[in-house]
């Protein structure tokens, strides 16, 4: 018997509602209608490891790409910019586009305490899938997304069309917003930021919210829901949530050339590198160093800065850990403070951090904004 797309909507809402009891019923609601399906198309990329290898619809056939279509999972449909239905064999590089896990689209949602009647810009359509979530919530006539790509958003607005959703559609920068529409109850994005974008905070009502993801060049990240008060500055506390979207093509850090360690000064560490592979460690390392990026090895870690070329690494010394630094900046004496701080107050997860924020000045704090804090690359 052929696989019934309507049981599998409605069991992996079932599957998310269970992982998630908070969840709104009208978020379960949203996934159990929508047809994730129309907005896949005819193929998406899955990780090889090594790479991106392509999956075709007609080639897994009909049931086993349902199957794929309605597991909660993120399914890579463009790397490089080149879309899986025109990949012949493995590709290469960074995704730059997905059909985001629907539990994450919900998610999201939630946290951005979305209600019918809101007016919300959706910053990244990407497929358009969390799009039509959004309209079965919240009403088409509430929703407006815009998307970067122009292909991309040809093909959205294709499979929106065929799902019988009416959205505002509009091609171009999110990170600018939507002037066209504006003002908004709520912005929300499914992609991540280094710092929130000047043009969020104008576009809003008064008492509006921005929910995103701040990311950085660790790929550490961290959810939030801001609102903004009647002086114009955000405030608001991150989720404990260990989860991400991919960043903005214009966050994006730019391409690197190949990695030659330099020895520079040396000296003996005084923190485990190994903190950097806690969630919350990643993030404060990355607060401290936001224009720098970092590497793992099978003995230590590399910490090497985008704009000025400047380098740490580290390697084991026994039972203790020595440092390399090169370069105009001291990147492992900036990450190694920022963990200090992090440490004396408790090592916190995400859930104890927060931020406050204008379109000039923005601040991540632990606690509270007379904590320790960061200021975010505005």
């Amino acid at each position: 018997m052929p696989v019934d797309p309507a049981a599998l909507r409605l069991a992996l809402a079932e599957e998310i509602a269970a992982a998630n009891p908070t969840l709104d019923p009208g978020w379960r609601a949203a996934v159990a209608a929508v047809p994730r399906e129309l907005f896949l198309g005819t193929a998406a990329f899955r990780p090889t490891g090594t790479g991106w290898e392509p999956v075709h619809r007609a080639e897994v056939g009909e049931d086993e790409w349902l199957r794929m279509v309605y597991s909660d999972r993120t399914w890579v449909t463009q790397v490089q910019e080149k879309d899986a239905a025109d990949a012949t064999g493995p590709a290469s590089g960074s995704p730059t586009s997905s059909a985001t896990l629907p539990s994450l689209v919900v998610r999201t949602a939630q946290v951005a305490e979305l209600r019918p009647g809101q007016k919300v810009l959706e910053v990244g359509t990407g497929t358009g899938y969390s799009t039509a979530v959004l309209c079965h919530r919240l009403g088409a006539g509430n929703v407006v997304s815009i998307e970067y790509d122009s292909t991309l958003a040809a093909t959205a607005a294709a499979h929106l069309s065929k799902a019988g959703c009416s959205p505002a559609l509009a091609v171009g920068d999110g990170l600018r917003g939507c002037k066209e529409h504006a003002d908004y109850d709520a912005i929300i994005a499914t992609c991540s930021v280094r710092s929130i974008p000047h043009s969020w905070f104008w576009q809003l009502n008064e008492g509006g919210s921005i929910t995103t993801t701040i990311s950085g060049w660790m790929l550490a990240a961290g959810m939030i829901r801001l609102v903004l008060d009647d002086e114009g500055t955000a405030h608001g506390r991150f989720t404990g949530d260990t989860i991400t979207y991919m960043l903005a093509r214009p966050h994006e850090r730019p391409p690197s050339p190949s990695f030659f360690r330099l020895d520079g000064d040396t000296r003996r560490t005084r923190l485990d590198p190994g903190l950097l592979e806690e969630w919350a460690g990643r993030f404060v390392a990355q607060l401290a160093a936001p224009s720098a990026e970092l590497m793992t090895t099978g003995s230590g870690v590399i910490l090497r800065d985008v704009a000025t070329g400047s380098q740490a690494w580290t390697e084991p010394e026994g039972e203790e850990w020595t440092v390399h630094q090169h370069g105009p900046l001291r990147l492992w004496d900036q990450v190694e403070q920022a963990l200090l701080l992090w440490r004396d107050a408790g090592a916190p997860d995400m859930a104890e951090f927060g931020m406050t924020a204008t379109p000039f000045d923005q601040t991540v704090w632990i606690g509270s904004p007379e904590g320790p804090k960061w200021q975010l690359p505005v």
